[in-house]
């Protein structure tokens, strides 16, 4: 696995997502996966991709939420990494499995599922 975590200002995760997805907005993260490969069981092997995360975003979401900023960070990298290792929550059942997983690992570092605060 090779991930590269970096941490944004507004401008630059605005025109991240502007350029790459088409939305003209900051967003809490961005993960460019440089493997797209499908596989049968959702995990693709050892993970190449860029996570991109958008503090402002991320700090106002915390403080909107009120869960601690630590665990909204680790919620989104774990986020990013699932992504990295190709699941997707475009479609409703592959969004409650996603959900799942990042709970579950979020649970082995003591944080509360991210989800129940929605």
């Amino acid at each position: 696995m090779r991930l590269t975590l970096r941490f944004v200002g507004e401008a630059e995760g605005r025109a991240l997502n502007r350029d790459y997805r088409g939305r003209d907005y900051a967003t809490n993260v961005l993960t460019f996966a440089y493997d797209e490969t499908p596989r049968r069981d959702g995990y693709a092997g050892p993970a190449e991709a860029d996570i991109v995360i958008c503090l402002p975003v991320l700090a106002r979401e915390a403080r909107a939420r009120r869960i601690p900023l630590a665990h909204h960070l680790a919620h989104l990298v774990v986020h990013g990494v699932l992504h990295s290792c190709g699941h997707d929550h475009e479609l409703d059942d592959e969004a409650r499995a996603m959900e799942a997983r990042e709970t579950r690992v979020l649970a082995r570092f003591a944080i509360p599922d991210p989800y129940r605060h929605h």
